[in-house]
């Protein structure tokens, strides 16, 4: 198994998580997100929340709504899930993908996000 395939299993297994795609007409992979990582929080009432991560589209598919479908997708999961709220990283220089959230009702002045790599 490669690694991809390991990590697929584990992701595919875990009811905290959710992976789905987007297939075209021809039955090609146009987009994807894995995402809906459910996480459990100790303050407040103590709601989880979800983590949207690796939202995929094609380049070349591009403003057809698929981004938009993935999104409303893992919201859908979320509130069947009673998560108190979503969570997403977008790297600084992703202009384009931080209008496209913030379009979609994300703010990017709720929070400051740090990141380090290990």
């Amino acid at each position: 198994m490669t690694k991809l395939e390991v990590v697929l299993t584990k992701i595919i297994s875990n009811p905290d998580y959710i992976l789905v795609g987007v297939k075209d007409e021809t039955g090609k992979l146009v987009g994807s997100v894995m995402g809906g990582i459910t996480c459990f929080d100790t303050v407040g009432e103590c709601r989880s929340f979800m983590v949207l991560e690796n939202l995929i589209v094609r380049e070349n598919c591009r403003r057809l709504g698929i981004g938009k479908k993935l999104v409303e997708y893992i919201e859908e999961q979320a509130r069947e899930k009673n998560c108190y709220f979503i969570m997403l990283m977008s790297l600084i220089k992703r202009k384009e993908a931080h209008q496209f959230y913030e379009n979609l009702g994300y703010s990017a002045n709720t929070a400051k996000s740090y990141k380090k790599y290990l």
